[in-house]
């Protein structure tokens, strides 16, 4: 009596994987498709929140400045130190940074390593104002968030008061 094997091998299927490489101009375009998807966004929030009445600079930063402190003061500007408190947040409500209602924190104007869009938004303030921004996540922590309450490409919704400056 005779046994009779058949075997058939079949030859695992491989996907040719194309390797592109990365590229400066495949950076441009990615970085131009999130900034068209986070400024639909933000616009779709201050759609939705028409009591925000906020200005946008050509950055992308949006401003609304809510309550005036003292008109007769100059503008804040680069270099001077300010004395600020901030809540920081995303759009959906989460806050992610309080500063404490006994502290302050400073900030050297153009000079320091908070989000840039803070930076900016100062420079449009004055002694005693209080203003809400909207950063894109440009202006923010960008790609990586801050990894810790920060999330990835995050828009951050800020208030910010500015109590002395330096």
């Amino acid at each position: 009596m005779g046994l009779l094997v058949f075997s058939a091998c079949r030859r695992a299927q491989t996907q040719e994987q194309t390797h592109q490489k990365w590229s400066t101009g495949h950076s441009v375009d990615f970085n131009q498709e999130l900034s068209v998807r986070e400024n639909l966004k933000i616009n779709t929030y201050l759609a939705h929140y028409t009591h925000l009445k906020m200005q946008q600079t050509p950055s992308g930063l949006r401003y609304m400045i809510y309550e005036k402190g003292n008109t007769a003061q100059a503008l804040a500007h680069d270099g001077q130190e300010a004395l600020v408190r901030l809540k920081v947040g995303l759009l959906d409500g989460t806050v992610c940074y309080q500063t404490k209602a006994d502290q302050i924190e400073r900030i050297t104007i153009a000079h320091s390593e908070k989000e840039s869009g803070i930076h900016e938004a100062l420079q449009f303030m004055r002694k005693g104002d209080k203003a809400k921004l909207i950063l894109p996540s440009y202006l923010g922590h960008g790609l990586l968030g801050d990894r810790s309450k920060i999330p990835p490409q995050s828009i951050l919704y800020i208030d910010i008061q500015l109590i002395e400056l330096q």
